[in-house]
């Protein structure tokens, strides 16, 4: 990551490098989560001539395991599709990605970055070469593309598939446990605050309640969020999770019908929704309630500098 995010920086000429480059300590601009098209802090990759864009698109891919890379490139491709389908209205366009570097990647012992646009936001905090990650968004409109009938881009369909899995194994107490409500919430709950206080409420159904099968899909389905990251992250991050984590469901179960579903745990929150455009439109978040924009490492830094 250091290495990538100085590569940026020295790619890009001074005008870019200024828009690009920001103190570590602006906390405003550093704990920034923003998933809708709206203006955001950084440069922005369209601006930016190929070896720019192509340093933009390195840092990113240190952060994401191989198959999120791919999600997040083919959620990036959307934005023409999106644009295509309002008819060229609202002039979306798969540039409108923002890349953002807080402190000096090569000489600070705290740094951070982000990249951003519509429907995609990963955001990094490096502390003493420990890395902080979270919260990394993901989301996907049109959710899903059919040719006669059948799928031809769907991004995010295995987070989808792996929670009505993880539903349909439920026994009766269980599953009444799980959904805490016929009408889904109309977006994520989290949203883009800065910070997440607390625990979602109802918490749902506990892992503990659910049987062999049901505990399995629930460890996949976090594996699979967690999988967005890098192996040596992933593993790390799994390790940090203890057994007591919650699923809770929101809206009906039959398949095409706008749902949600969210997984709570030690500082861990997974929130999916699938409300708008008729149920074919996705967001999807990971986060830390504790530890997002570095909060823990941040923390770790402080309490070793006054020992």
């Amino acid at each position: 990551m250091r290495r990538a995010a100085g590569a940026l920086l020295a790619a890009l000429d001074e005008p870019a490098r200024a828009r690009a480059a920001y103190r570590f300590d602006d906390t405003a601009a550093r704990r920034w989560l923003e998933y809708r098209p709206l203006p955001r802090p950084g440069v922005c990759l369209d601006d930016l001539d190929r070896a720019g864009r192509k340093a933009a698109h390195r840092l990113l891919a240190t952060a994401l395991s191989p198959a999120a890379y791919a999600q997040a490139m083919a959620i990036v491709a959307l934005e023409e599709v999106l644009d295509r389908a309002e008819g060229w209205r609202r002039g979306r366009h798969s540039g409108d990605y923002w890349v953002a570097v807080f402190g000096d990647p090569e000489r600070d012992d705290r740094w951070a970055w982000r990249l951003e646009g519509h429907h995609l936001s990963v955001s990094m905090t490096v502390v003493d070469d420990q890395v902080s990650p979270a919260p990394v968004f993901f989301g996907a409109n049109p959710a899903t593309v059919r040719h006669a009938g059948r799928p031809v881009s769907r991004p995010l369909g295995v987070e989808e598939d792996l929670a009505h899995a993880l539903l349909d194994a439920m026994g009766p107490a269980a599953r009444s446990a799980a959904i805490i409500a016929d009408e889904a919430p109309g977006d994520i709950v989290s949203a883009t605050r800065p910070r997440v206080d607390g625990p979602l409420e109802p918490l749902g159904v506990p892992a503990d309640r659910l049987g062999p099968t049901g505990r399995a899909l629930l460890d996949q389905l976090v594996a699979l969020y967690l999988d967005r990251l890098p192996p040596e992250l992933a593993i790390r991050e799994a390790a940090r999770i203890d057994g007591g984590s919650h699923f809770a469901w929101a809206g009906p179960t039959r398949r095409g019908q706008r749902h949600y579903y969210r997984v709570q745990g030690d500082d861990l929150l997974i929130e999916y929704d699938n409300t708008a455009d008729d149920g074919n439109h996705v967001h999807t978040v990971l986060r830390r309630p504790a530890s997002d924009f570095g909060d823990d490492v941040l923390a770790a830094h402080h309490r070793e500098a006054h020992r």
